[in-house]
C-alpha cells in the first residue's frame, strides 16, 4: 500500500529551480552579500524580416519637412497590429529585409541590432533635416509556452531580452507537476526547427546559450512521471472504494456472509 504513496510524492529536488551542489545548508549563506557570481553570455537581438517596428523621430526641422511625420499620417492602411496591443501601430520589414521611406528609399534593416538600425535610420535622416534622433522598439517579439503552466498561449512582449525563467514567469511559472529538468525548446533557424533541451534545475543553465528566449521560440514543458498517479488517484480511489462497498453490499443482502 505505501508502494503508490511513495511514488506520487515529488521531492524538493524536483521542484527547486537553479540548484547548486554546494548548497545543502541555509548556514552556507551569508545574508546581504554576494554568495557567488555567473556570468550571463551576451545577447543582442538582430532585426529579421517580417519583424514590426515602431519608429519615433524627433528633430529641430518644421513638421512639414519631416518625411517620417507625412509617412505616419500616410500610411495608416500599411500597418500592423501587434497582438500585444491593439492600439499600437507599426512598419513591417519586408521579406527582404528592407524599410521603404518616402525620399529616403529602401533601407535595408534585417541583421542589425535595433542600436545599430536606429544610427543607419539617423545618419541617413541627418542629410535632410536637422539633429535628426530616432528611436526604435521591436512591438512583436513574441513566443510560445505550451504544457505544464498555468496560462499556455502565445507571448508578445517589448523586452528582446527576456529569460526563459522571465517568460515561465509570464505564464505563471511551472506546475507542481511539470519536469524543470527536461524542458524542450524549438527554435526556428531558416528553414529548420531545431530542438534542444534545457535543465531549470541546475543553476549552471543561467550561463547557457539558452538562457534567453528567441523570436518565435516555442518552449514545452512537459509532465513527471507522477502526473497521471497524481491526477487521477483520488477519483479512481473514490471509484474504487465504491465498487468495493457496493459489492460488500450485495454480498450480505444475499447472505453469502452470514
Amino acid at each position: 500500500m505505501l508502494l503508490p504513496v511513495l511514488y506520487s510524492c515529488v521531492t524538493n529536488k524536483k521542484v527547486t529551480y537553479l540548484q547548486k551542489d554546494d548548497l545543502h545548508s541555509k548556514d552556507l549563506v551569508t545574508n546581504d552579500s554576494i554568495y557567488r557570481q555567473i556570468e550571463i553570455k551576451d545577447y543582442k537581438y538582430l532585426l529579421q524580416p517580417e519583424d514590426v517596428i515602431s519608429i519615433t523621430m524627433l528633430t529641430l526641422s518644421p513638421p512639414e519637412y519631416n518625411f517620417f511625420t507625412k509617412m505616419d499620417q500616410s500610411q495608416n492602411s500599411n500597418r500592423n497590429v501587434t497582438s500585444a496591443n491593439s492600439a499600437l501601430y507599426g512598419y513591417l520589414i519586408d521579406p527582404d529585409g528592407n524599410l521603404e521611406f518616402p525620399v529616403v528609399g529602401k533601407i535595408h534593416l534585417a541583421g542589425l541590432s535595433i542600436e545599430e538600425a536606429q544610427e543607419k535610420i539617423q545618419q541617413l535622416a541627418a542629410e535632410y533635416l536637422e539633429e535628426p534622433v530616432i528611436k526604435i522598439r521591436l512591438m512583436n517579439y513574441r513566443f510560445t509556452i505550451i504544457g505544464e503552466v498555468p496560462s499556455q498561449g502565445n507571448y508578445t512582449t517589448f523586452n528582446t531580452k527576456i529569460s526563459v525563467m522571465e517568460a515561465i514567469g509570464m505564464a505563471g511559472g511551472l506546475g507542481e507537476l511539470a519536469d524543470r529538468s527536461q524542458i524542450k525548446i524549438i527554435r526556428q533557424s531558416g528553414n529548420t526547427a531545431d530542438v534542444y533541451y534545457i535543465n531549470t534545475l541546475d543553476e549552471s543553465f543561467v550561463s547557457s546559450d539558452f538562457y534567453f528566449v528567441k523570436q518565435g521560440d516555442i518552449i514545452d514543458v512537459p509532465p513527471l512521471k507522477q502526473r497521471p498517479f497524481r491526477k487521477y488517484f483520488s477519483q479512481n480511489f473514490a471509484l474504487f472504494v465504491t465498487i468495493l462497498s457496493t459489492t460488500t453490499s450485495l454480498l450480505i443482502l444475499f447472505g453469502v456472509y452470514r
